[in-house]
């Protein structure tokens, strides 16, 4: 307790803390703000927490959590948006109920934004565009835009960011840093959520957001890799006018394509079409290009007049690397090929932790067994990674941010597909980009490519690697390790093979000296025979039958 008060130290982080807890009471959810300590430590505060006047407990506990993220404003709001796209974490309730969360906010008077323009651009925005509109085209929780024109006439838009959320989001990165530490060590249920590892995941991606030179920066990349496709557009930037909290770019004219579903897809255009030319857009940007919009809604996509689709909105970008789209692939094959040892290589190779590799054997197994066989036509893509998400989460399994996101993509890719047309099936668009990045990466070309880059990196690590060596020799600690355990092993069998061998001399010694005593006359006589002779052909006979008993002993062993 004393190392999250030292560790909030402000009087405003304590007052976000005791505003976070409030809300939570008020919604219900005070049982988890008793198990994570907070109450002792704002009342050391000096700051009292009311547990009464709790709201809406009758209500589920995903919708009393939705409601208090959006209370708890911005940064909250983005940390339940990121959440309704785990669904590797958690059930489809929770899942749905968190994708209704909205970042429409009260739009800030343009009096207060002019200031901040006036310090990013070096004049107001009246001055600097032939035309500007003060009135918000449309206002959200990170930044609103207004729309303007150039001097040349270029139709653009103003995104700028909202005053003061830098600051506010900061705080409360700080604050979910700490509770998410108290979550994984009061709350063990929460442990295989790894709590720090989302606030991390989501703190690098709220930075994105803020910074709208980074969101300029994947428009760019997005509309160089779109270049050849004729049927998208993704807005020009213009980079003398992007800054840090200011970002303009080429305004897309046309109805987005929830707001053209909902009117009833007026226009005389096929709407089959435009789903297809959307997902082959999309899936190109993920199996080619490896960078892709990372939340392609249909608020994100707008029709524009001569029929094309324009792509808007780039705060949110997801990069798969090559050796991850590879690990795809090889699922997917995997798969398709019934290769259940290979599927389960592949789902642990993505998570860490224990796990019941034979449970997870079987419930791959049976997971292939229910698609297998099945007709593209007939496969229900956001049924099929249904059953794959429930499978990872009933195993303790959780995915890497990138495949989380892309898994997302292509259920909102689904989704939308099916609502604008009814036969559309993202397995078949699906199935040609698959096919093609397979190729190339069977490809000799490809092989060679790896193969040289692999060994690239060798050579390119033995020169450090040698001086690494060398130094350690100097300074002695040059070390070889030696498996003690083996070793002990080794020689207790030396020792019982050399005593072997001594009880084997003397018995052979003995029965020289026997056989030499029993033709000497004379001495005591027993039976006729000599005595001794008889004594030492029975000590030589006992060690006899010692030896042989121990040697199919040890054989046995």
């Amino acid at each position: 307790m004393t190392m999250l008060l030292e560790a909030l130290g402000s009087a405003r982080d304590l007052g976000r803390l005791h505003e976070i807890a409030s809300v939570l009471i008020r919604h219900g959810l005070g049982d988890s703000v008793r198990r994570l300590g907070v109450v002792p430590v704002l009342e050391r505060a000096g700051r009292a927490v009311r547990w009464k006047g709790a709201e809406g407990l009758s209500k589920e506990p995903q919708v009393r959590v939705r409601e208090a993220l959006e209370q708890l404003g911005p940064t909250f709001v983005k940390l339940g948006q990121i959440l309704a796209g785990r669904s590797d974490l958690l059930p489809p309730a929770w899942t749905e109920e968190l994708s209704r969360l909205h970042e429409s906010a009260a739009p800030v008077p343009i009096e207060e934004l002019r200031a901040q323009i006036v310090e990013d651009l070096g004049a107001p925005p009246e001055e600097l565009f032939q035309d500007f509109d003060p009135k918000p085209l449309a206002a959200a929780s990170i930044a609103q835009v207004h729309r303007a024109k150039l001097a040349d006439g270029t139709d653009v838009v103003l995104k700028v960011r909202r005053p003061g959320i830098h600051e506010t989001v900061e705080a409360d990165l700080r604050l979910l840093n700490r509770l998410a530490a108290r979550a994984e060590e009061r709350m063990p249920e929460l442990r295989r959520f790894r709590p720090r590892g989302l606030v991390r995941q989501f703190a690098r991606s709220i930075h994105n957001e803020l910074d709208l030179r980074v969101e300029a920066k994947n428009a760019e990349r997005l509309r160089a890799n779109l270049a050849e496709q004729p049927g998208i557009a993704v807005p020009r930037i213009h980079g003398q006018w992007t800054r840090e909290r200011v970002c303009v770019m080429d305004f897309l004219e046309g109805p987005s394509i929830g707001a053209w579903i909902r009117a009833g897809k007026p226009g005389g255009i096929d709407p089959a079409q435009i789903a297809a030319q959307g997902a082959d857009a999309v899936l190109r940007t993920v199996f080619v290009d490896g960078c892709f919009h990372a939340d392609p809604h249909p608020g994100n996509v707008i029709l524009l007049p001569d029929g094309r689709l324009g792509l808007v909105d780039f705060g949110m970008v997801g990069h798969l690397s090559e050796p991850r789209r590879l690990e795809f692939l090889d699922l997917l094959v995997a798969v398709v090929l019934r290769r259940v040892e290979d599927v389960v290589d592949t789902l642990l190779g993505w998570s860490d932790g224990d796990v019941d590799t034979d449970l997870l054997s079987q419930d791959c197994a049976a997971f292939i067994d229910r698609y297998h066989g099945l007709p593209l036509k007939r496969l229900d893509t956001t049924a099929l990674l249904g059953d794959l998400t429930a499978l990872l989460r009933e195993n303790d399994l959780m995915l890497p941010n990138d495949l989380a996101m892309l898994l997302k993509v292509f259920v909102t890719l689904d989704s939308t597909g099916r609502r604008l047309d009814p036969d559309f099936v993202l397995a078949t668009r699906l199935e040609p980009f698959a096919e093609l990045a397979w190729r190339e990466r069977r490809s000799p070309t490809a092989l060679m490519k790896r193969g040289a880059h692999e060994f690239g990196a060798i050579l390119g690590r033995l020169p450090r690697d040698l001086r690494t060596l060398v130094q350690s020799a100097r300074r002695g600690r040059f070390r070889v390790e030696i498996d003690m355990a083996r070793l002990e092993a080794f020689g207790r069998s030396m020792e019982r093979n050399t005593n072997r061998l001594t009880v084997g001399l003397i018995t052979s010694a003995l029965i020289v000296g026997t056989s030499i005593s029993m033709t000497v006359e004379g001495g005591p006589q027993l039976g006729g025979l000599p005595l001794f002779g008889f004594l030492g052909f029975a000590s030589s006979m006992a060690a006899g039958v010692w030896l042989l008993w121990s040697i199919l002993r040890s054989g046995r062993n």
